[in-house]
């Protein structure tokens, strides 16, 4: 197996559940709290980790409680946190509302924002070509692309998931080996309306490959060649969306480090991710490989 680097952020997520958004100056009873560890990069990892993936993380969080929570985590997964540094700065915050299993997310990048190149350079000291790399965009955008760009010089396969993308990040593309949007992002990235279009687009601006997030759709892999359709697995109600994405990317990660196909990998990250929205929360909903392996024997049944 071939081993994945990871460039992301860290946030520690407060959760609550609502009837409905609340409206200016309303003050609406919720219930269901939760402090969990998330944030995109942390998610990835974790999910990466618990798969079975060997996964090496960069990334930063404060001096704080928030930090020492989500470093906690990871280790339980069994993800490498050697690289991600500690900083007089607070940890990311993700304030998070869920209403009727659909989520939205308010976020404090603290620590977040004081990654830097030299965090990638430090993560990728020891990576071989051939290996994974994957970052997202919930750090400054300089570091993100010049790791990008660092991995795709040492001959890593690079994973890019655009969130929350911005129009600054159509720089980024040419340097990814796969790029991962969901139909707004990918909207954003290429100026296209249509997904197909959007696809091609990406792929004119430098992209490998692109694999387009589409919710209850599934999703849609374009490699330049074909389209193909990746249905999306019914596991059971849908009870939250959060880290749904997230566990997609790092269930995609895994199955490319032991080999498989895009298409390949693929369905399995979208078997993952739809044990994910059966569960609440980020990283505490992200199964384990035993898990998946048991709800696909079901399944197929």
């Amino acid at each position: 197996m071939k081993k994945i680097f990871l460039l992301g952020s860290l946030n520690a997520d407060l959760t609550i559940r609502a009837p409905y958004l609340p409206q200016a100056g309303e003050t609406l009873k919720g219930s269901d709290f939760m402090l969990t560890a998330g944030g995109k990069g942390a998610n990835q990892a974790y999910a990466c980790a618990n798969l079975g993936g060997k996964l090496c993380m960069a990334g930063c969080v404060g001096e704080d409680p928030f930090g020492e929570m989500l470093l906690k985590s990871l280790r339980g997964a069994g993800a490498d946190t050697a690289c991600v540094r500690r900083t007089a700065r607070s940890t990311g915050v993700a304030v998070i509302t869920v209403v009727d299993g659909d989520n939205r997310i308010i976020l404090d990048e603290g620590a977040n924002g004081e990654v830097t190149l030299s965090d990638a350079e430090a993560l990728l000291a020891g990576a071989a070509a051939g290996d994974i790399f994957m970052t997202q965009l919930e750090n400054p955008l300089p570091a993100v692309e010049g790791a990008l760009r660092l991995a795709k010089r040492k001959g890593l396969f690079t994973i890019f998931n655009p969130a929350p993308a911005t129009e600054a990040a159509r720089a980024c593309v040419k340097y990814a080996d796969l790029i991962t949007p969901n139909e707004t992002e990918l909207a954003l990235l290429s100026g296209k309306e249509g997904v197909e279009e959007g696809c091609k687009a990406l792929l004119e601006m430098g992209a490998g490959a692109v694999l387009a997030t589409l919710g209850k759709e599934g999703s849609l892999l374009y490699d330049g060649k074909a389209f193909v359709r990746i249905p999306a697995v019914d596991v059971g109600s849908v009870v939250d969306t959060t880290a749904a994405g997230d566990t997609f990317c790092g269930a995609l990660a895994v199955r490319l480090a032991e080999g498989a196909s895009l298409a390949e990998a693929a369905r399995f990250a979208s078997l993952c991710s739809g044990i994910t929205v059966t569960r609440r929360g980020a990283q505490v909903s992200i199964p384990s490989r035993a898990e998946v392996e048991e709800v696909r024997k079901t399944l197929s049944r």
